[in-house]
């Protein structure tokens, strides 16, 4: 019998969990903290990397590379043939674009603005957080980016993003976003509504009005909004999270009938699971979540930032001349069970 194959930090999370010595391993690390392998059938074809991200700072680097250690006898192995997916960065293909990113100090906003800048645009990065801005940009000190503090429901701040812009607007991408508590509509709060409207729906709103002028002007232009598996479906989250990403479905499809004519396509990428997920506040409503569990569960499998950012940029690009109005579901088959 062959000896099983080498580990390393790139392997999937289900070769680990197959492997007689690194099965163990992760399990035990799961325990430490109550959990078991269940809880990763959803992430199972994630490379074991992608842990560290997925815990939001919970788990540092060096617990990752302390497993691969363990799992090797001490050794780190040659990574090997990888068959994991990679961005494939296409050189050039935003030159001369000015493109405004929503959300992009962390998660899905990150990975598309990063991807945009390292393909030759000019990225308008917008987020609530002047310190992880200010550290995305260092990040990538050779590209054009420029960076806007702002919430996104106040008209101040989308005053201040067009501003920063120019005059030249090409693309859009709204991607800025928060959960709700999963809150069924007679449990769901004022507070509660108004923010994630406010942000996933009327920020969206407000910030593409803003810029539909100078694409107007131009007679082109791009605008991706970031909707959700919740936009289409109604057993994906709680009330207020469904009925802002149905919002911005209906945003998009009448955008997308009312300027195609003048060279501008609004589109949509509605995500299933993603790893680096959006935060959920605090005090979840327990019905709601037991209802949903049964549902969640079923995820087939959950996504990177960059799995996502490839399927906005796509939208972005002129690669996607011929689409307007779609409601491109990046879910990894969600949407079909």
């Amino acid at each position: 019998m062959s000896a099983p194959k080498a580990l390393t930090a790139n392997s999937s999370i289900g070769d680990w969990l197959d492997h007689p010595v690194g099965g163990d391993l992760v399990r035990g690390l799961l325990a430490q903290s109550g959990a078991n392998a269940d809880s990763l059938a959803p992430i199972k074809g994630l490379p074991l990397q992608q842990l560290v991200a997925l815990s939001q700072g919970a788990m540092p680097q060096s617990v990752i590379d302390e497993l691969v250690l363990a799992a090797n006898e001490g050794v780190v192995p040659e990574d090997g043939e990888d068959t994991s997916w990679k961005e494939l960065i296409t050189s050039g293909r935003f030159a001369g674009k000015t493109v405004i990113v929503t959300g992009a100090a962390s998660g899905i906003g990150r990975a598309t603005a990063s991807r945009v800048a390292r393909e030759g645009g000019r990225v308008i990065a917008v987020d609530v957080s002047a310190e992880r801005l200010a550290e995305f940009k260092s990040s990538l000190q050779d590209a054009d980016i420029t960076v806007v503090t702002g919430d996104i429901t106040k008209q101040e701040s989308v005053d201040a993003i067009v501003a920063a812009a120019g005059d030249r607007i090409d693309a859009l991408a709204n991607v800025a976003g928060i959960n709700d508590d999963f809150s069924p509509l007679h449990e769901t709060t004022d507070a509660v509504w108004d923010r994630v409207i406010g942000v996933n729906l009327t920020g969206a709103f407000k910030l593409t009005r803003a810029v539909l002028p100078a694409m107007i002007a131009a007679g082109r232009g791009s605008v991706v909004n970031v909707a959700s598996e919740a936009g289409i479906r109604g057993n994906a989250s709680g009330n207020a999270y469904t009925v802002s990403k149905h919002g911005v479905v209906g945003l998009t499809k009448s955008a997308a009938f009312m300027y195609g004519p003048q060279g501008i396509r609004v589109n949509a990428v509605a995500p299933g699971g993603v790893a680096t997920g959006i935060p959920f506040p605090p005090n979840m409503s327990e019905a709601g979540a037991a209802r949903l569990q049964p549902f969640q569960s079923q995820i087939p499998t959950v996504a990177t930032a960059e799995h996502l950012a490839a399927s906005i940029t796509f939208l972005l690009s002129d690669d996607a001349v011929n689409i307007n109005g779609a409601i491109l579901t990046s879910d990894g088959g969600w949407s079909v069970q």
